[in-house]
């Protein structure tokens, strides 16, 4: 029998993948083995969620070294006979899928937003032509690495997994890491938030950035931008752009503020469960995917909302 081996070095996106592997074997019946490196505690997460767990455990193999894991991981897939390699689409998780699958010989495609089992392939949608369109693409070779957008999947539950250890050869690498640093305190996961609150072009200053925050804050949220607030003004870091040339989110709400609606972001915040759009341009492209506009300045409409929310 096939099987499908799931590897993601952040927990949420582990059990996300498990999810996938779930609904791919569901129709396939193939076995389910998720993977993980150096890290105990998710490979207990992953077991309570009812996920049979091969762990490798080895001082040598650094995660920043992409061709070292691309390697062991490869070994890991010949032990399991799987055919098909599950991997987060995050920043790391694309690069590795790229290395593994020229390892093993696979197919790779990256991005994915939706996949399933059908006429014994696997059907992957992704966006296409700069976003302005999804195309469903699938791998011909036997051996396949898909790389799943995050909050594709919901997370997985479950009981009843197990634990085993896993070994592999482990090359020496070439990085050696003098240093681990947590993340700047302006580094955020807005791929993971439920509510966002995102400013285009339409804000004045970056001062008025000041009342965006404090929006976010009473509503739960986190600030993201358009890219040109992040890479042209820079008023806002790189990991707060949505769109094509950032991350993909799917929250539960979307306030967009001075947004006009250009292809490039919206492919990034398009399957929003709530859009709201307040923009002084009532022609707006982004009126048109909104679920509520107002037409309005969002210099006056945010002062507004602080204080009915205070």
């Amino acid at each position: 029998m096939a099987g499908i081996m799931i590897y993601s070095a952040k927990d949420n996106l582990a059990l996300e993948l498990l999810s996938a592997a779930r609904a791919l074997a569901a129709t396939s019946g193939d076995e389910i083995k998720a993977l993980t490196v150096n890290n105990d505690s998710q490979a207990q997460m992953l077991s309570a969620a009812g996920a049979d767990v091969y762990t490798i455990n080895s001082s040598g193999l650094v995660p920043a070294d992409i061709g070292a894991m691309a390697d062991s991981l490869a070994q890991a897939v010949q032990q399991m006979a799987a055919n098909v390699v599950l991997l987060s689409s995050d920043r790391s998780g694309k690069e590795l899928a790229g290395s593994l699958a020229q390892a093993i010989g696979a197919g790779c495609i990256t991005d994915v937003l939706d996949l399933q089992g059908k006429d014994g392939r696997i059907e992957c949608r992704r966006n296409a032509l700069g976003g302005a369109a999804i195309a469903t693409q699938y791998i011909e070779s036997d051996r396949q690495v898909i790389a799943i957008a995050p909050k594709t999947f919901s997370a997985a539950s479950g009981q009843g997994g197990s634990v085993t250890e896993l070994q592999v050869s482990v090359k020496p690498s070439s990085i050696k890491v003098l240093e681990v640093k947590e993340k700047d305190k302006d580094s955020v996961n807005i791929d993971e938030a439920d509510i966002i609150v995102a400013v285009g072009q339409g804000l004045n200053s970056k001062e008025d950035l000041a009342m965006v925050e404090e929006l976010a804050n009473k509503l739960g949220g986190q600030v993201a931008c358009s890219k040109p607030v992040a890479t042209d003004k820079k008023w806002l870091s790189e990991e707060r752009v949505i769109g094509l040339s950032g991350k993909q989110c799917k929250p539960d709400l979307a306030i967009l503020l001075g947004i006009s609606g250009q292809v490039q972001f919206t492919v990034g915040i398009r399957d929003a469960k709530t859009i709201v759009a307040v923009n002084s341009d009532e022609n707006a492209v982004i009126n048109q995917m909104a679920d509520y506009v107002l037409t309005a300045d969002l210099h006056e409409v945010v002062p507004e909302l602080i204080s009915l929310l205070a």
